[in-house]
C-alpha cells in the first residue's frame, strides 16, 4: 500500500483519488479551496441555484465505468441522468430556428431540411458521417489509452476525411472547421451549428482543425445529459465516493511544493511550511506543476511540453435569477449565434453579437418555486491574461450583450429579470488556480491539433491528472485522465489503457 498525495479536489483528481484508494492505496487530496469539484460549481443564492461551470454531460459512460470499478452502487443509484430533448435549441443570426432531437440522425436531418431548406439536413448528416471515421480513428488513442511516446503519428495526418474542394483551379480539403462549413456545409447557419460547438470547447473555428468534427459527433452520438440537481451533483456524487473509499479530504490546503527525494517525488510542502510525506504525488496541470517541482524539467525533449495555461481562451458565464414560470416546452438549452467568433478579442474588442449558451434547466431545485427561474448564460472570451476583465465596466458591458442575446431565447427576459450575478475568468482562476481563467481544450488530432503533456513525468513517482493534461479538458475527459493516471500507478508503466 502506498501513501498518495493527491494536489486540488477537481474532477480528474477526484477520479484517480477514488479508483486508487479500491486499489488499496492510501489517499489523501490537498485542495487550496474549501470545496471539491475544480470548475464545477454551483451559486447559490436567495434560493435561486445555478451551474458555473459545465451544464450539461455528454458521454455519461464514463463516470458510469468509475462507479462500477469504485463501490456497489452504480452512477444512476447516486445522480438521476436525464437526457435532454431537444438537444439544443437554435437561433441563427439572420432569425431562423431549429431544435435538433438529441442522438438522432434522422430526426436532425429532417429538423435541418424543414428549418432550413432541403439538402441541409443530408449536407449535415454526410458531415456527420466523416466526423464518426474521425472519431473511431482517433478515440483510443486520444481518449482511452497514456499518450503513446511516438505521439508525432497522431499530429501528421489529418484524421477527418474532408471532400475534396476545386477552387481556382486547384483541388483542397477542409482543415479548418471553417473551412469545413464553408466548402462542405455551404450554408452560413450550418457553419455557424459547427462553429457552435467548436466555440463551447473553447476553439476559434478559424484556426481549430477538422479534427474537431468528433466534438458534435461525440454530442450527436452518445447524447448529452442532464443531471438533476445540477451537475454540480456529479462533483458531489463523485466525492461522496471517494470519503467511501476512505479517501482523506484536506480543505483550505495550498500545496506550493512537490517534494523530492533520492530522485522521486516524495510528497508535498504545504502554505505554512507543513511537509506531508507521500510515496506518490498526483499532481494538477503539468504548467503549474513544474512551478511546484521548484522549476524541475518534468517533459523532456521530444514530449509533449506545457504550455502556459494563459494562451487558451476562458469562459464568462452570467446567472440570471428570473420571476415568472418558465413556459411550457421550452427547451433546456438555446444556442443564440452571433457573429465573429473570438476574432474580435484579438483586437482587444468585444464582438456586438456574442455567440451565447441560454441554459434553462426545469429543475425545482435550482429555483425557490415554480413561479421563478434560473438561467444561465455562458460566452467563450479571452482569459484574463489577454483581456482586462477588471477594467471598469467591462465585464458589465459585456454581460450586458450577453444578456440581449439571451433575448431571442427567453421571453419578456428583460421584465423578468430580478438580479443577475456576473463571472469572468477572473472568478475562474479564484477557484480553479488556472492562471488567467482559461479553460482546457479536449485532445484533437492531426496538424493544428491540440495534444496536452502526458499523465507521466519525468520525475519517478510524480502524475499529472486533470484537463490540462492528456487527454485535455472537459468532463468525460477529465474522468478518463483520473483512470489512466490510476492505471499507470497500479498496472506500472506496461499500462495500456481500458480493454
Amino acid at each position: 500500500m502506498a501513501r498518495i498525495a493527491v494536489i486540488g479536489a477537481g474532477l480528474g483528481a477526484l477520479a484517480s483519488a477514488a479508483r486508487l484508494a479500491v486499489a488499496g492505496h492510501r489517499v489523501t487530496v490537498y485542495e487550496r479551496t474549501e470545496t471539491y469539484g475544480g470548475a464545477v460549481r454551483r451559486l447559490e443564492r436567495g434560493g435561486f441555484g445555478f451551474d458555473t461551470g459545465p451544464g450539461l454531460l455528454t458521454l455519461p459512460a464514463v463516470y458510469r465505468d468509475l462507479f462500477v470499478k469504485t463501490g456497489r452502487k452504480p452512477l444512476e443509484e447516486c445522480v438521476e441522468l436525464v437526457q435532454v430533448d431537444p438537444a439544443a435549441r437554435h437561433v441563427f443570426a439572420d432569425g431562423t430556428e431549429v431544435a435538433l432531437p438529441n442522438a438522432s440522425r434522422a430526426g436532425v436531418v429532417a429538423a435541418l431540411d424543414e428549418a432550413l431548406g432541403a439538402g441541409a439536413g443530408a449536407r449535415w448528416g454526410d458531415f456527420l458521417v466523416r466526423a464518426r471515421e474521425a472519431w473511431d480513428r482517433t478515440r483510443r488513442p486520444l481518449l482511452e489509452e497514456p499518450l503513446w511516446p511516438d505521439w508525432q503519428v497522431l499530429t501528421g495526418q489529418e484524421p477527418y476525411p474532408a471532400v475534396p474542394h476545386k477552387r481556382l483551379l486547384r483541388t483542397r480539403r477542409a482543415g479548418t472547421l471553417a473551412e469545413i462549413g464553408a466548402w462542405e456545409l455551404r450554408d452560413p447557419r450550418l457553419a455557424a451549428l459547427l462553429d457552435g460547438h467548436a466555440l463551447a470547447y473553447g476553439l476559434d473555428p478559424g484556426t481549430a482543425p477538422a479534427s474537431a468534427a468528433v466534438l458534435p459527433y461525440m454530442e450527436h452520438a452518445f447524447g448529452t445529459w442532464y443531471v438533476r440537481g445540477g451537475i454540480r451533483e456529479l462533483a458531489r456524487a463523485v466525492y461522496e465516493r471517494c470519503v467511501e473509499r476512505r479517501v482523506e479530504f484536506v480543505f483550505g490546503a495550498e500545496v506550493v511544493r512537490v517534494l523530492e527525494k533520492d530522485g522521486r517525488a516524495a510528497g508535498v510542502e504545504l502554505a505554512g511550511g507543513a511537509m506531508a510525506e507521500a510515496d506518490l504525488v498526483v499532481g494538477t496541470g503539468p504548467f503549474r506543476l513544474a512551478g511546484l517541482a521548484a522549476g524541475r524539467e518534468l517533459y523532456g525533449a521530444g514530449a509533449v511540453r506545457p504550455v502556459p495555461e494563459d494562451r487558451r481562451p476562458g469562459r464568462m458565464v452570467v446567472c440570471l435569477a428570473l420571476r415568472g414560470a418558465r413556459e411550457p416546452g421550452a427547451a433546456h438549452r438555446t444556442v443564440v449565434h452571433g457573429e465573429g467568433g473570438l476574432g474580435p478579442f484579438r483586437e482587444g474588442l468585444l464582438p456586438e453579437r456574442p455567440t451565447v449558451v441560454v441554459d434553462r434547466p426545469d429543475d425545482p431545485a435550482l429555483r425557490p418555486d415554480a413561479e421563478h427561474e434560473s438561467v444561465v448564460l455562458t460566452a467563450t472570451v479571452p482569459a484574463a491574461t489577454e483581456y482586462d476583465w477588471a477594467a471598469p465596466g467591462a465585464a458589465d458591458a459585456f454581460a450586458d450583450r450577453l444578456t440581449a442575446a439571451a433575448g431571442r431565447a427567453v421571453p419578456g427576459l428583460g421584465e423578468r429579470l430580478l438580479w443577475r450575478e456576473v463571472r469572468t475568468p477572473l472568478d475562474t482562476e479564484r477557484e480553479t488556480g488556472a492562471t488567467g481563467g482559461a479553460v482546457p481544450p479536449p485532445a484533437l488530432a492531426g496538424p493544428g491539433g491540440a495534444l496536452h503533456p502526458a499523465n507521466s513525468t519525468d520525475l519517478p513517482g510524480l502524475f499529472a491528472a486533470g484537463g490540462w493534461a492528456h487527454p485535455g479538458g472537459g468532463l468525460p475527459h477529465a474522468g478518463m485522465s483520473g483512470a489512466l493516471v490510476a492505471g499507470l500507478i497500479v498496472e506500472g508503466p506496461e499500462f495500456r489503457g481500458s480493454q
